[in-house]
């Protein structure tokens, strides 16, 4: 856990991992009441220098959008979509946020931005317009 002064704490005694249970079940509001409660000041602090791994485990599907911004498309000398481009990226692909890189023999681009993630705490499927801009505003969902 990265508190907002930097402090790193270990919270292995409250969650095993960051996975779809812990955030479809309410985990973020539970770890944060375990620690106003007054945990914060028990929990072993964690090392700077010890590694980060990807913030989540085994997610279910990554999807991403490209081409999401003006820039973006013109640094590539592309139009800008009319529609969202979409694509899925492999959940094997996460790493830490100082991990190495694993470039693939034989690859030949390899594109050097960094994604942004975004955790929707609940599954939702066939969505109302509603529904969809109110997380698209980063408003969770009940």
């Amino acid at each position: 856990m990265l508190l907002d002064d930097q402090t790193r704490l270990d919270v292995s005694s409250f969650v095993s991992d960051y996975d779809e249970e812990f955030f479809g079940s309410g985990g973020l509001a539970r770890l944060r009441q375990w620690l106003m409660n007054g945990h914060v000041s028990t929990r072993r602090r964690v090392s700077p220098e010890e590694r980060l791994g990807p913030p989540i485990r085994r997610p279910s599907k990554l999807v991403c959008v490209g081409l999401n911004y003006r820039d973006h498309a013109a640094e590539n000398g592309m139009q800008l979509p009319s529609e969202p481009v979409l694509f899925f990226k492999a959940t094997s692909s996460l790493v830490g946020p100082n991990d190495a890189l694993m470039i693939p023999r034989g690859a030949e681009k390899v594109d050097w931005e960094v994604e942004l993630a975004v955790i929707i705490a609940k599954k939702g499927q066939l969505c109302s317009e509603r529904t969809s801009q109110r997380i698209h505003r980063g408003l969770c969902v009940a």
